[in-house]
């Protein structure tokens, strides 16, 4: 399953094609990206029970904390998302975990119609932390 996961990651970053997308909030990094499901390797959709398509996203996400020596190390949240296209239209993004080794992250499906830009809300509850809120904006052309 790591190498799925490593995959699916790498088919992320070539997909958009830039350096790794995240946000710091003190000893938190939070790292995202969204894409549609149609450039993700058909073993890897099979294996996560992802459908391919160019109207269907993936948004992924994984929350990281830094150790009293800097080392980021992943943990669990509660990830509470939505997506707002560009006529406002508001969809809830669920999130689910995914557990494999030490590695924890975060796949939510939804619908996309490109050429749009989605804005993305994150609320991010670690617990024992204080509550984090974010916004990111992604833009699908096909």
């Amino acid at each position: 399953m790591k190498r799925l996961l490593a995959a699916l990651c790498l088919c992320s970053v070539a997909a958009v094609a830039h350096a790794e997308i995240m946000q710091k909030f003190g000893q938190f990094e939070i790292h995202y990206n969204a894409l549609t499901t149609d450039e993700l390797q058909p073993e890897v959709a099979r294996a996560y029970k992802i459908e391919r398509s160019k109207t269907r996203g993936l948004l992924t996400m994984s929350v990281l904390k830094k150790n009293k020596v800097g080392v980021l190390s992943p943990v669990p949240a509660k990830l509470t998302v939505y997506a707002t296209n560009l006529t406002r239209q508001l969809a809830d993004v669920t999130m689910r975990e995914i557990k494999e080794g030490t590695a924890i992250y975060y796949l939510g499906e939804f619908r996309v119609g490109p050429p749009d830009t989605l804005t993305f809300t994150a609320t991010v509850e670690v617990p024992g932390e204080l509550k984090q809120e974010m916004t990111f904006d992604q833009k699908f052309f096909k």
